[in-house]
């Protein structure tokens, strides 16, 4: 295991990949960048199978075309009134987001340089870049407000880096349509200037973008491992799952410079609605939300690209869960005042 700090040619090789964008930003206006960041459709007709040279073109196609390309360090950050700081600098989030997205980028990178084909590296690597683009804005904004941190770990290149890249993939797939809703929560409730709330709505599109490109590379992935890798292949998915379902259900407990303890909430994408809103927040009106703001967010690209499943899918469920509990529950209720 080697340290990214470390030889001057693994620091390149990496350092490279997630720092250094592979072509100059656009020159269209904000507007255009903006409407091309969210729709996209590939030329070529028909179906685009997973497994097929346009549907891996088209994977990579579009996130090269939809790249948005803002800059953290000209970000216009709004001067917040004390109420509105106290409740973000409260957020028990900031660690655990500076991080994550550190390691992202390491991990994405690490794989992408395992990559042969031209398309799918290429993808992977811009992917990389914005994971480092998010990091920025992160450290930005916390240093804007002075939101106090704890010392960031050294990011070490992964072991496994399939593993690792599998990690990062389900777990932005998961986080982000959780997000996407708490997003829209947070505008409606106008708890935080909308300043802050535009400053931040091209990294959340932004994810939606890395999702879909996930989605589409574990569909192509699949499609284009030989057979006797499959069973093992699907086996570590399994694990993956387990894996960051234990790491959701955890707190990290961590210390800044000034001794002063931070508890981080793994699962703050799914927990936090409370701290979006000064109402209360009712589970089914969430998730109907986190089901149609994942909707809209994917709405503008191409149909025939394959969107991320397991975070819907469990919402549904959840869903259906909580409605027929509720029915049960009335039902009982009236019986009962019936009976009375």
């Amino acid at each position: 295991m080697s340290d990214v700090n470390g030889t001057k040619a693994e620091k390149k090789t990496l350092a490279d990949i997630y720092s250094h964008l592979p072509d100059s930003p656009s020159e269209k206006t904000l507007e255009q960048v903006d409407y091309d960041a969210r729709h996209w459709s590939s030329p070529v007709k028909g179906p685009l199978k997973p497994g097929t040279v346009e549907h891996k073109k088209a994977m990579a196609d579009m996130f090269r075309d939809t790249f948005n390309p803002y800059k953290p360090s000209v970000i216009p950050w709004p001067e917040l009134d004390p109420e509105t700081m106290q409740r973000i600098t409260s957020l028990p989030i900031w660690d655990i987001a500076v991080q994550t997205e550190g390691k992202a980028r390491l991990r994405m990178a690490a794989y992408a340089d395992m990559i042969d084909d031209p398309d799918v590296r290429d993808a992977i690597a811009r992917n990389a870049w914005e994971e480092n683009r998010h990091k920025e804005v992160l450290s930005r904004m916390v240093e804007h407000y002075g939101i106090p941190l704890a010392p960031e770990p050294p990011y070490i290149e992964p072991r496994d880096t399939e593993w690792a890249y599998l990690v990062t993939g389900f777990s932005e797939c998961w986080d982000s349509f959780f997000a996407f809703g708490l997003f829209a929560l947070a505008e409606k409730a106008g708890l935080f200037p909308m300043e802050l709330i535009e400053t931040f709505e091209p990294v959340m599109q932004e994810e939606c973008r890395h999702i879909l490109l996930f989605a589409n590379w574990l569909a192509y992935h699949r499609a284009t491992m030989p057979l006797w890798r499959r069973p093992w292949f699907e086996l570590r998915v399994v694990g993956v799952l387990f894996f960051l379902l234990y790491e959701r259900l955890s707190l990290v407990r961590t210390f800044d410079d000034k001794g002063v303890e931070h508890t981080q909430d793994n699962n703050f994408t799914v927990t936090g609605a409370q701290s979006m809103t000064d109402k209360e927040v009712d589970f089914v009106e969430l998730m109907e939300l986190c089901l149609r703001e994942n909707d809209r967010r994917f709405a503008g690209y191409d149909s025939r690209l394959l969107r991320p499943q397991m975070a819907p899918f469990a919402a549904k469920l959840a869903l259906k869960g909580v409605k027929l509990w509720r029915q049960f529950r009335d039902r009982n209720n009236g019986a009962q005042n019936l009976a009375a």
